[in-house]
């Protein structure tokens, strides 16, 4: 696909230096002269930033001012993608240890974690992604089945929301406090409090070389997938202030994905500050997850006799986002149930009362997940400029007749969740993420995940979903001169295979995502003007 004097970036080059032509192909501006039938066909980037986009006559302009010439060979040019949710540790760790996600018993992710346990001869193990609503056993692993798979080993495998997590007798026995926290089960089951003091002490006994490989091994996949930017979300319930450091920290020593981190702490004003990060949002637990039954709900789950649990008051909610909104900081929250967003809607509310609808606006804070958001709220947070950060994989994991989600809460509560299209109809941003290692990064797929929704009275088009996870993620951080195509912008980009390769490109000029209909291949992920993915060859 290359020719010209330079094939690629390197790590420690300066980002965008040099002038690149890329010609032959076919460039998701946003727009379609159907009159003429034109398409954009090239593009023409200074020193990271496109300087003109048009045809491939008007390319012939720049061949001789170009160091590199890219021949596209028919590929797609669009944006990158943004991933808005991500948590970028125990991403890697999941790409490069132990995954539970594909099991499809509770006897097969016993032998998976044995011969994983066999590999790793005593090392502590960590493992992600069991989900019992997919096993014909329909329960959680045991303490007792753990110990006996890993042969009295430290094992600690958390459920596939991250919200509740299976630890053995050995990772028990070194903390005796966690039978005294608000959550523990002796069976080795751990919820709520409990599960965040066994999580700490979890990835406490990662080492700094495992960390750093599995943080690479999440930027390096993301590039591969032509993502160009990750929300990183951490906190100190999460992965801790020294892993959301390194985080950042090895983002600047790229080629890699941007990444602009949120630091989920009630209070957090101060801290998020001196991490660097962009708003003390986040994971800001108002609620856990229905998968492990701790989500608020305003009624009892189908399948168990309570309502799950409310972390956060509305005060409390009112006092974070009015620090946050005099701070010039994003506030957001992790919100799920529906009896949740009553307590946090009420915050906002109430922050609006103080301050005024207007300042709470500028702020442009957020909310992740909002799973079971009504009318009533999306009218409150289009009002008060909330950016909605929602991951459409959870309805194709977890949406329709059979899914989780019906389990949980019944046939008429169920169909009710991740209400997209109306939520963009009553004036709320959207932002989409994949909420990794929950469900793996794979934009594509949360677009294709949009448009073909359980309800199709909630599916979005194609040009809608796919700036929800571009234009979308941008804006959600606060940076509105991002997330497309057009002369004066960053150079942000990704290359995709050409339609007889990658499936047909619909009238929108972007790739048809019908059922079955193939994925596009990422050939080459440019983040301002800085190569940090080329396909071999490309």
């Amino acid at each position: 696909m290359t020719s010209g004097a330079t094939a690629g970036a390197t790590a420690g080059a300066i980002a965008g230096a040099g002038r690149v032509l890329l010609r032959g192909g076919r460039l998701f501006t946003g727009t379609v002269d159907r009159a003429n039938d034109r398409v954009d066909s090239a593009m023409f980037v200074v020193d990271g930033t496109i300087t003109w986009i048009g045809s491939d006559d008007g390319a012939e302009t720049y061949v001789d001012q170009s160091d590199e010439v890219i021949d596209l060979d028919a590929s797609l040019v669009t944006p990158a993608f943004v991933d808005a949710h991500v948590h970028t540790t125990t991403t890697g760790l999941a790409l490069t240890g132990l995954d539970l996600s594909d099991t499809t018993s509770l006897a097969q992710m016993l032998d998976r974690l044995e011969a994983f346990c066999r590999s790793q001869r005593g090392h502590h193990v960590l493992g992600h992604g069991w989900d019992e609503t997919r096993w014909p056993e329909g329960r959680p692993p045991t303490r007792l089945e753990v110990d006996r798979a890993s042969y009295g080993g430290v094992v600690y495998l958390t459920r596939v929301d991250v919200h509740s997590a299976v630890a053995s007798s050995a990772l028990l026995a070194a903390l005796p406090e966690v039978k005294a926290l608000d959550g523990y089960d002796d069976s080795g089951v751990l919820r709520r409090e409990a599960h965040h003091a066994a999580r700490a002490a979890a990835l406490d006994t990662i080492t700094a070389g495992q960390r750093e490989a599995a943080v690479r091994a999440t930027f390096t996949r993301a590039a591969q997938l032509g993502i160009g930017a990750l929300h990183e979300l951490g906190g100190p319930d999460i992965s801790g202030a020294e892993d959301f450091s390194s985080v950042l920290a090895l983002a600047e020593t790229g080629p890699y994905p941007e990444v602009i981190g949120y630091w989920g702490q009630l209070d957090g004003v101060a801290s998020a500050r001196a991490l660097g990060a962009r708003g003390a949002a986040g994971d800001l637990f108002a609620d856990g997850a229905l998968g492990s039954h701790t989500a608020c709900l305003r009624r009892d789950y189908v399948d168990q006799p309570h309502a799950g649990a409310g972390y956060l008051r509305a005060d409390e909610v009112r006092d974070h986002v009015i620090s946050c909104t005099n701070a010039d900081l994003q506030a957001g929250f992790h919100v799920i149930g529906d009896g949740a967003l009553d307590a946090v809607a009420a915050g906002f509310r109430q922050a609006a009362d103080a301050l005024g609808a207007n300042t709470v606006r500028r702020a442009r804070h957020r909310l992740e997940h909002v799973e079971m958001i009504d009318t009533n709220h999306m009218d409150l947070f289009a009002q008060l400029g909330v950016v909605a950060s929602v991951q459409p994989g959870f309805d194709a994991l977890w949406g329709g007749p059979d899914g989780m989600y019906v389990n949980r809460l019944g046939a008429e509560r169920a169909a009710s969740m991740n209400p997209f299209a109306t939520m963009r109809a009553r004036g709320m941003a959207l932002a989409f993420g994949s909420d990794a290692p929950v469900t793996p990064l794979d934009p594509w797929g949360g677009v294709r995940a949009a448009v073909l929704h359980h309800r199709s009275d909630q599916r979005l088009d194609t040009a809608t979903a796919f700036a929800a996870h571009t234009v979308g993620g941008w804006s959600a951080a606060r940076i509105d001169e991002q997330g497309w195509l057009a002369p004066g912008l960053a150079a942000t980009y990704a290359v995709w295979s050409p339609p007889e390769r990658g499936g047909s490109l619909a009238a929108t000029g972007l790739p048809d995502l019908a059922e079955g209909a193939p994925t596009p291949q990422c050939r080459r992920t440019v983040v301002r003007g800085q190569t940090i993915f080329a396909f071999e060859g490309c």
